[in-house]
Formats: C-alpha cells, sequence, structure tokens
C-alpha cells in the first residue's frame, strides 16, 4: 500500500495535519495524481543536487501533462483548470530554483511519515498531552467568540455615532433657524416651545454623548482584557507549540485563527478610533457645560493607541524558525556559510500594509558573527498560500569572525520594522528562537541536542545564558522527545519496550526521574568512548541512510539488551531471530537468533555489527536472506527462519530484497566474455568447539570490493582485528 493510501485511511484529527502543510507551493491534487511516482522518486537527494533537482522537476512536469491529457478526454473541466494551474507554478515558480520544490515534496513526504508513524502509537507522552488538552482547546473556542462579539459591538456603536451626528445635524439646524430670526420673533409662544424642545434635544445629546462614551469605553475594556489575559495565553501557546515542533513534536497550528483574531482586534480598534475622531468633529460644532466629550475622549483614545501598539508588537511573530535548507529537521543549527532560510508574519491582515513594511534582519550583538544575503525584505500578501502579510528570507549566511564554534553557544536572529498607519508609527522588533551556530558538519549532533535541550526546558524565549547553568530535564518528558526524533526523522517512533531500553541505558528508572544535560550529551557511557546522545544519533543516521524500509515497517526492535533478547529468545523455534542496535559499536546493527543442540540445551548466537562500510556494499535485507553459517561439517546453511516472534523471514523482508537469488545469471549466461558470474555472500563459521581459537584462514576470501570499502571506512589494525575475530560478545 504506498504512503498516500495509508494517509487517506488516517483519522480526521491526523488528516487535519496533513492539510496544513499542503498548499499551493505543493497543491494535494498534485500529491493525489501522482502518489505512486512522487514516492518512487528520491526528493531527498534532489534537495541537495541541482542537476538531479532540475531533471526531477522536468519528469514532474510531464507527468502533469499526461494527467492533464487524460483529464481532457474525460472532459474534467475543474481538474483541467486545476492542473493548468499547477503547471504555470512549477513552470514558473520553481525553473530557476528546482531544488526548492524538492525540499518541499522531501517535507510534505517526511511528515506524512510522521504523523503515520504518529497515529500508530496509541499513547500520548505528557508534552503532547499537555499540548492538546481540552482546556486549551475550550480557550481557543472563548477567544474567537468573545474576539466576533466585540467586532459586533464596535459596528453596532458605529450606529450609535451615525445617531448621534443625525441628532446633533438636526439641533444645529434648528438652533441656527432660531437664531436667524427677528427679535421680535422670538418672544413668541412658538418660539418659546420651540426653544424649550431644543433643550430636550440638548439634554437628549448630552444623555446620547455619554452613552456613547460609555459604549466605546465598553469595547475597550473588553479588548484590553482578552489581550491581557486570553489573546496572551494563547500566543504564548502557539509559541510553545511552535518549540516543540521545531525538536519533532506534532505540527503546530492555529496561527490561522490567531491571525483572524487579531487582524479583527485590530480592525475593532480603528473603528473605534474613527468613533472618537467622529467624536471630536461633534464637539468642534457644539460644546456645552458638562459635556463628557472634552473630559472622556482623550483617555479613550491614548487606551485605544496603547492597545493598537501594544496588538501590533505582539503579532509580528517568526512564523518559521531559521532552518538550512540541507537539514529540514534540524531547524536552529546553522553552519556558517550555508543559506538558511527563515520566515515571518504579522498577524495582523490589512490591504493597507501591503508592501508597505520593510524588515530587517540582524544577528545579535556579537561581534563575532555578521549575516550577509539579502537582509532586508518587503512583507506582502504573494508568497503566502493563505495570502497572510509575510515576509520570507530564503538567502540569509552566517559568517563567523571569531574563533571555533561552541555548541552549547546560543545566538538570536532580530528582525526590526515600522509599522505607519491612520497616523500611527509603531516600531515592531521580534527575535528567532536561540540558534546554535556550528563550523563543520561534524558539529551537527551536539547542536542539535544542544537546541533539543534548550527547547525542552524552557518556555523563554531568548534566554542565550541557558548553558551557563542547563537545568535539568524530566526523564518522562525527555523519552517522549527521543521519540519524536525517530518518527520526524526515520518516521516511525519509539514504543514503551524500546523506551524503557533508554531509560536503563541512562540508568534512571522509569519515573519522573530528573536527568542531567551532561549526563545526555558530556558524560561517556559506563565502560564506552561515547556519550549516550552521541550513540543514538549514529543509530539515527544508521537508519536513515541504510535500512530506513526495514525501520518503518516496524521490523527493528533496535533497542533490546542481550539479556532481554534471550529471554524473548529462549522459548522461540530455532532459528528465530531479532534485529537490534550495538550499544558497543556506534552505528552498528546485529542480528541474534536462537539454535538448539543435540542435548536439547537452547544456545544464542550474535553476528558481529555491521555498519554503515559494510551495509554500503550490501544492503541490509540481502544480508538476512543470503547470510550462512558454515558449521564444523564445512556445510553452509541459512540459520535465520522466522523474525521474532514467528514471522517467516521471506514474508517479513521479500518486498526488500534487491533481487532474487534465482534471478542471478548462471554461468552460460556469461556469453563470450568467460566470467563465471558472482554474488557476495555474507558467512560466518561456527566451531562446535567453543573453546578453538578462530583464525583468517575459516574466512572465506573477501573480494577487491569489499576489502576496498573496508579500507575506506577501517584502519588496518582494525582490518587486522576483524579478520581474526569474527564475532562479537555484542
Amino acid at each position: 500500500m504506498s504512503q498516500w493510501s495509508q494517509v487517506q485511511q488516517l483519522e480526521i484529527k491526523f488528516l487535519e495535519q496533513v492539510d496544513q502543510f499542503y498548499d499551493d507551493n505543493f497543491p494535494m491534487e498534485i500529491r493525489h495524481l501522482l502518489a505512486q511516482w512522487i514516492e518512487s522518486q528520491d526528493w531527498e537527494a534532489a534537495a541537495n543536487n541541482e542537476a538531479m533537482a532540475m531533471i526531477l522537476l522536468q519528469n514532474l512536469i510531464i507527468q502533469v501533462d499526461e494527467q492533464l491529457e487524460r483529464v481532457s478526454q474525460e472532459k474534467n473541466l475543474l481538474l483541467i483548470h486545476n492542473l493548468k494551474r499547477v503547471r504555470k507554478l512549477l513552470q514558473g515558480k520553481y525553473h530557476g530554483n528546482p531544488m526548492h520544490i524538492a525540499v518541499i515534496i522531501s517535507n510534505c513526504l517526511r511528515e506524512e511519515r510522521r504523523i503515520l508513524a504518529a497515529a500508530s502509537m496509541p499513547v500520548q507522552g505528557p508534552l503532547e498531552k499537555s499540548l492538546q488538552s481540552s482546556v486549551v482547546s475550550e480557550r481557543q473556542r472563548n477567544v474567537e467568540h468573545k474576539v466576533s462579539a466585540i467586532k459586533n459591538s464596535a459596528q453596532m456603536t458605529d450606529q450609535d455615532v451615525k445617531y448621534l451626528e443625525d441628532l446633533q445635524e438636526e439641533f444645529d439646524f434648528r438652533y441656527k433657524t432660531i437664531q436667524s430670526l427677528e427679535q421680535n420673533d422670538k418672544n413668541s409662544t412658538l418660539i418659546k416651545q420651540e426653544m424649550l424642545a431644543l433643550q430636550a434635544m440638548l439634554n437628549t445629546l448630552d444623555y446620547k454623548r455619554k452613552e456613547v462614551l460609555s459604549k466605546i469605553g465598553r469595547v475597550i475594556h473588553e479588548i484590553d482584557v482578552l489581550m491581557s489575559n486570553m489573546l496572551t495565553e494563547e500566543l504564548l501557546d502557539w509559541k510553545r507549540r511552535q518549540q516543540i515542533a521545531c525538536i519533532g513534536g506534532p505540527l503546530h497550528g492555529g496561527l490561522d485563527q490567531l491571525q483572524n483574531c487579531f487582524t479583527l482586534l485590530a480592525e475593532s480598534l480603528f473603528q473605534v478610533r474613527r468613533q472618537l475622531e467622529k467624536l471630536d468633529e461633534l464637539l468642534t460644532r457644539l460644546t456645552y457645560d458638562g459635556d463628557p466629550i472634552p473630559v472622556q475622549r482623550p483617555q479613550l483614545l491614548e487606551k485605544v493607541n496603547f492597545l493598537l501598539y501594544n496588538l501590533f508588537r505582539n503579532s509580528f511573530v517568526v512564523e518559521r524558525q531559521p532552518c538550512m535548507p540541507t537539514h529540514p529537521q534540524r531547524p536552529m543549527v546553522l553552519k556558517t556559510l550555508i543559506q538558511f532560510t527563515v520566515k515571518l508574519r504579522l498577524l495582523i491582515k490589512l490591504p493597507e500594509l501591503n508592501y508597505q513594511i520593510r524588515v530587517k534582519a540582524t544577528i545579535d550583538n556579537n561581534r563575532r558573527f555578521v549575516l550577509c544575503g539579502t537582509h532586508v525584505k518587503a512583507m506582502n500578501m504573494d508568497e503566502s498560500a493563505n495570502g497572510s502579510l509575510s515576509v520570507e528570507f530564503r538567502h540569509l549566511v552566517g559568517l563567523t569572525l571569531g574563533p571555533h564554534m561552541v555548541t552549547e553557544e546560543l545566538h538570536s536572529i532580530s528582525f526590526e520594522t515600522q509599522v505607519c498607519l491612520y497616523g500611527l508609527t509603531i516600531n515592531l522588533e521580534t527575535s528567532s528562537l536561540p540558534v546554535v551556530m556550528i563550523s563543520n558538519v561534524s558539529q551537527l549532533p551536539n547542536a542539535w541536542a544542544s537546541i533539543i535541550w534548550y527547547n525542552l526546558s524552557t518556555n523563554d524565549p531568548q534566554n542565550l545564558s541557558f548553558f551557563n547553568n542547563p537545568p535539568a530535564a524530566t526523564l518522562s518528558q525527555l523519552l517522549e522527545v527521543l521519540s519524536w526524533q525517530f518518527s520526524s526523522y526515520v518516521g516511525r517512533g519509539l514504543n514503551s519496550e524500546q523506551l524503557n531500553m533508554l531509560a536503563e541505558k541512562l540508568m534512571v528508572s522509569y519515573n519522573d526521574y530528573q536527568l542531567s544535560w551532561a549526563k545526555f550529551c558530556k558524560e561517556h557511557l559506563p565502560g564506552k568512548s561515547f556519550t549516550f546522545w552521541v550513540w543514538l544519533e549514529a543509530i539515527l543516521d544508521l537508519i536513515k541512510k541504510h535500512i530506513l524500509p526495514l525501520w518503518i515497517d516496524g521490523y527493528i526492535m533496535g533497542f533490546v539488551s542481550k539479556e532481554k533478547e534471550r529471554i524473548l529468545l529462549k522459548d522461540k523455534t530455532p532459528g528465530t531471530f531479532l534485529l537490534r542496535f550495538s550499544e558497543s559499536n556506534l552505528g552498528g546493527i546485529t542480528f541474534t537468533w536462537v539454535d538448539q543442540l543435540e542435548n536439547g540445551d537452547v544456545t544464542f548466537h550474535s553476528v558481529e555489527p555491521y555498519n554503515k562500510g559494510r551495509l554500503s556494499a550490501l544492503p541490509f535485507a540481502d544480508i538476512l536472506r543470503d547470510y550462512k553459517v558454515i558449521m564444523a561439517d564445512n556445510v553452509p546453511e541459512n540459520p535465520l527462519k522466522y523474525l521474532y516472534p514467528d514471522i517467516p523471514k521471506d514474508k517479513a523482508f521479500g518486498k526488500h530484497y534487491s533481487c532474487q537469488p534465482n534471478e542471478v545469471s548462471k554461468p552460460s549466461d556469461g556469453g563470450g566474455k568467460g566470467y563465471v558470474p558472482s554474488v557476495f555472500i555474507p558467512v560466518s563459521k561456527i566451531l562446535n568447539d567453543s573453546t578453538e581459537p578462530h583464525s583468517p584462514s575459516d574466512l572465506l576470501p573477501m573480494s577487491p570490493s569489499v576489502y576496498a570499502v573496508l579500507r575506506e571506512h577501517l584502519s588496518p589494525t582494525a582490518i587486522e582485528s576483524a579478520l581474526s575475530s569474527p564475532y562479537s560478545t555484542d
């Protein structure tokens, strides 16, 4: 079943998450129509190779053309229109930058895998539960309801102001009419009655002025209360969800809803401001003793301007945090001399601001770093799918003027601009979450560990001195974040058993134990020359590059101790095996199978771990298929029969074999070349007498190409050691 078919079968709450990352940059109809073809291409590699990206873009357009021809025959007018629009988009937007579409599609496919993985994991961790609580959802609904009510109140007050204008115009007309009469006429009974009527009108005017000012005051107070409490909490929650999403957590939504609330409040405040201006105009034409307008209007106007200032200041946000396109799963880690992107949005969407706001990007006050590239751009409504007022910096580059980078040193990228609207001038500033600058890709794992720890441990968006005294983290939350690393980076998270093994690896019990930063990333594991995080990062890299399909299928148990694997296998059919990651070799995977001796005793065999060097020469699925053991009688056989608990090996891994054994050509197929065809077969030798030492002569000769691969990744000493000891106790 294709990945897209699996996505379509998800529950509605997961489908809503999928809907969030498909927009005009990569329309969902193309994802749907070309599902199998899209999934069969290597978009991730193309994202870092312009020539490959250009070829894929051209092929994508060809695929769209074929679909267009098909739907034209079916006379599907709507689909024809959409496909023509998409074709125009692909040619116009990405022709000069084909790597951009490769990055977008790669990200979409990865997010689909992450959501599929999340859907298959029934248990939510404490962080995810806190972000999706019913209290938060109820507050979101209350905010939207109150904003709508405030907008209605402001509009109704407009009608009161209009009534007041009409009443005062009538009063002015009748008063000027009396004033224009001769003195004799003014003494008539009729005129005296008119004067009494005018006095009553003036009393009504005074009452209406006080009423309008009172209503305006109530609207302002409601906006103030909403902004100070619920809306501020909503914005802080969104920023916290963004932090968590940046380190692999659930997709964060809600920015469009916040934009709607901010925009409606801004419109209401500007409407109230116009109402106060109208009152000022009425004041210039008529005033009297006890007139409430000159007393109350200045205070109300000052409060409105103050609220507008705060509303605009809070509405300037970083929509997408700094990220290198080459490492989309590692935002906020920036390498010097490598371009990165960052996107900002103004949550107040007013057409008058389009292209009027220019944003300048700067790095924090640190003389060691400077920003190069296009660091001043105008915000507009054209770059976003929903027409929001945003700006995306795509060509920023960080340069260093100082010594070597430190992966625990945090920096901030700031953005400033100015809004001039309706006589108001407001200076705005916002900052990215702290970033880590590196000078070499080898620093990336530790830099990413710093980003994880910071965003897990604090809600403070700008604590640049965090690592002077980093706080401890709750183990349960840390394990949840570690599972997110697997779901976001390699498409499948960790289950409770795997997380328990990691907890044991950290030598703590699975409760709310506090784990230190040093324990996570600085101190070596007992008896090892590497830290816990370096060990875990090497496993992530191994999965990503060499065994990803097997991991996504859930056939790699991975995190299981040697003691636990023997408990699991001891009662199983001989030939049952499981796959686990090496605890003593960085980025290694091994398999252990159970066997039964003639006397009925159970024995276990673990093969020397395979690392990226060996897996580059031979796919892991083929290794499992072709693996042979030479017993004492020199008869090779494959001991691997069933994947734990009882899945036939070929059923589990058959679809991942690069070719079937019977597809290998026979000697006669070699034509006139005269060569006997050969295949690589992984072989081990197990002696009946386990005390007999192994010697290099026990091993089959390796081909020159395999030896070349070993020489590339291993030192001569390591090769000699490996040849003299084909098995590890791991």
